[in-house]
């Protein structure tokens, strides 16, 4: 283990990668800690702090959103206006047509989804600037400017804040390392790991939490996370058989391989995707400060740990497993190719009925595991409810981290892997050369 980060730091480019993400990581911390002009930041925290659906939605906003920083809406808006596309690709023949025209294509679907993630933040802004003008804490009001004035300059600080953000995680995908939208969240969660540990901490000292209950909280964790690298990791090895082709007297192909396919190709996307959904009431109620059935449904049957909400954020989680997991894996390009280069499946015919086969074997493994991070993201909130646990350690903050950790380790480790292979080929040019 030492000696593989020894070689992280070895290897030029990925060091520069490394350097370059930490970096921006940094700067959008930084951020989440400057104040929205005309707020007070400590009277919406102290107003929001026994409201689950706010301290979720701080969750993924690194804690801006309970303090009403500049970044309080997030990279949440890129998120919804991802999943809006992504839907509306599966439908809107225009949009079909730019996912088959490659880079071209995605560079306009980029695009869009920027525009509708302005579009997005704006309203998100709107409702939350009019909602933070109705926040009355003790007799102190959170904010302190006329609404005229606050208002279009929330909107617009908000807006901006989350358009930074976005750019942010573009830069990370493209010159760091990881993917940076999961990375900002991911580093958001894991900010708030040292004030939930210590919170934990100190209702056992003062007895409103038995260390046999923290004792079983810290097992409960440990088993989540075991279980996620399990389940994430997990493969079915379909066999791939290659035939034998002799030219003169050479002989080439003859290799038995696999095809992987992984029980969770979708990774963490369909929890993050399920969870920008499920913030969608509490942004529209939001709009809507003196209307009661809409303040009713958001905040009694809508909200987490209750049997509505569990229900539909479940379902959404193993409908986006399979979304993007249609998206991200073709059995029929995997097929064509295949049988491009003569192999096979044994027992099954190449082409046509080679896509069916593998496409039923992923719907198979893919329930299970969309099922498991269903239950896994839904079970905790019944902790967190009966218990009174700290947010950071409801199963879908475990899970976001444990797969966002997993997935910037593989991409760390095949840049190593990389850098091994160029090694081996520039030795083999020398050889050449002194024979």
């Amino acid at each position: 283990m030492i000696d593989t980060f020894k070689s992280i730091f070895k290897v030029e480019e990925l060091r520069k990668r490394i350097f370059f993400t930490l970096a921006l990581l940094v700067v959008y911390r930084i951020g989440g800690h400057i104040p929205t002009p005309g707020i007070d930041g400590s009277v919406i925290s102290a107003a929001l702090s026994s409201n689950s659906i706010f301290g979720l939605f701080d969750l993924f906003a690194g804690g801006a959103f309970a303090k009403a920083t500049i970044f309080a809406l997030g990279i949440m808006p890129y998120i919804s206006a991802s999943i809006m596309l992504q839907l509306m690709g599966a439908v809107v023949p225009y949009l079909q047509r730019l996912q088959r025209e490659g880079e071209e294509g995605r560079r306009k679907i980029t695009q869009y989804t920027r525009y509708l993630t302005v579009l997005i933040a704006a309203l998100q802004a709107w409702g939350t600037a009019g909602f933070l003008t109705t926040i009355n804490y003790n007799g102190v009001q959170a904010v302190h400017m006329d609404t005229a004035s606050f208002i279009p300059l929330t909107i617009l600080t908000f807006t901006s804040g989350t358009i930074f953000i976005m750019w942010l995680g573009e830069k990370i995908t493209e010159r760091g390392i990881g993917n940076g939208i999961s990375l900002i969240i991911f580093i958001g969660i894991i900010a708030r790991f040292p004030e939930a540990v210590i919170d934990e901490v100190q209702r056992a000292f003062l007895g409103s939490r038995s260390f046999f209950t923290g004792a079983v909280m810290l097992g409960m964790m440990i088993a989540v996370i075991a279980a996620v690298i399990m389940v994430t990791r997990a493969q079915r090895k379909v066999p791939v058989q290659y035939p034998r082709k002799v030219v003169g007297r050479k002989v080439f192909g003859g290799a038995s391989t696999h095809l992987p396919l992984s029980v969770n190709s979708a990774g963490v996307i369909p929890i993050i995707f399920a969870q920008s959904i499920m913030f969608l009431p509490s942004t529209v109620a939001q709009l809507f400060p003196t209307t009661d059935w809409v303040q009713n449904l958001v905040s009694v049957w809508l909200a987490p740990g209750e049997l509505w909400y569990s229900i539909i954020y479940g379902s959404i989680i193993v409908f986006f497993g399979y979304f993007y997991t249609a998206i991200v894996f073709n059995p029929i390009e995997i097929a064509d190719n295949m049988r491009k280069n003569g192999g096979y499946i044994p027992g099954i015919r190449p082409g046509k009925n080679t896509a069916e086969y593998i496409e039923k074997i992923l719907t198979r493994i893919t329930l299970p595991g969309a099922l498991f991070f269903a239950a896994i993201a839904v079970l905790p909130w019944v902790l967190i409810s009966k218990a009174n646990v700290n947010f950071f350690f409801g199963g879908t903050g475990l899970l976001i981290v444990v797969g966002v950790a997993l997935d910037t380790l593989q991409q760390i480790e095949s840049h190593l892997m990389m850098r091994h292979y160029d090694g081996f080929m520039k030795r083999g040019k020398i050889r050449g050369r002194s024979m």
